[in-house]
């Protein structure tokens, strides 16, 4: 069964990101699937103090050269076809440079696999076999404490994924689950890339880019950064707003966001 991939934040108000793993996806909490009957921009939102929550930890350094993945296949059928990545021996040590390549301009990334082998080793192998290619950027999200564009569901509606699933790594692996601080939101610093899920270990191939510093609990795997270049670019899309259709917050891009080629650098 499909579920959409979310990301809240506790302020008082529901902030959502819309995600997916596989059938599943989200990047926060719960975000309807955008419409198209309609189109508004969502009303501006009062500024948040972001010097009242906590950092993200820092990452710790790996022990061992390399670690075996898990990547659950019985997610249910991809968004596009594509196979599982390797699963043993990924090595967490180093960094990977993603190029992609948008219909409104370039967003590179850095992976970081010391933070998220796992991650990065189903990333890289996405990217390898075009997953992402000719693919939208279904949300965007401009309120304060949530300011992201999220990606990586070929079908555009926020419940796609490549048909497995895996567990969360930093920062979420750093606490205990039944650790309260766990579930407080923390600052996600203008400049990450992070998993959307549809809850504990769903994640999938979609993935929100965060061009503010935004407000989220520790339960969205953080996998790298974002080069200037490309938060120039998703801050021109976000100029032009979204179109306010999900009701945990933001929509579909005003501007419409297509990936055109993600090349392993």
């Amino acid at each position: 069964m499909k579920r959409t991939a979310l990301v809240a934040a506790g302020l008082g108000v529901a902030l959502a990101l819309t995600a997916c793993s596989n059938d599943n996806a989200d990047s926060s909490e719960a975000a309807s699937s955008p419409t198209t009957s309609s189109m508004w921009t969502t009303p501006a939102a009062p500024s948040v103090d972001m010097s009242r929550f906590g950092s993200l930890p820092a990452v710790p350094t790996p022990t061992v050269p390399s670690v075996d993945c898990s990547y659950d296949t019985a997610a249910g059928p991809p968004a596009k076809p594509v196979q599982p990545p390797n699963s043993g021996g990924i090595s967490d040590e180093g960094t990977i440079d993603i190029a992609l390549t948008t219909n409104e301009g370039p967003i590179g990334l850095t992976l970081d696999r010391a933070a998220a082998p796992c991650t990065v080793n189903s990333f890289v192998s996405l990217s390898e076999q075009g997953y992402f290619d000719d693919t939208p950027c279904h949300r965007l999200s401009t309120d304060p404490g949530l300011q992201i564009l999220q990606c990586g569901d070929p079908s555009g509606t926020g419940t796609g994924g490549p048909g497995y699933a895996y567990a969360n790594e930093y920062p979420t692996n750093l606490y205990s689950p039944t650790d309260p601080a766990a579930q407080q939101p923390l600052v996600y610093p203008r400049g990450t890339i992070a998993m959307a899920n549809a809850g504990p270990n769903t994640n999938g191939s979609q993935f929100f880019l965060v061009y503010a510093d935004s407000l989220l609990p520790p339960q969205y795997t953080v996998f790298g950064t974002i080069s200037e270049e490309g938060l120039a670019t998703i801050e021109k899309i976000a100029e032009a707003g979204d179109d306010g259709s999900m009701a945990a917050g933001g929509g579909a891009p005003n501007t419409p966001v297509t990936i055109e080629t993600a090349a392993v650098g």
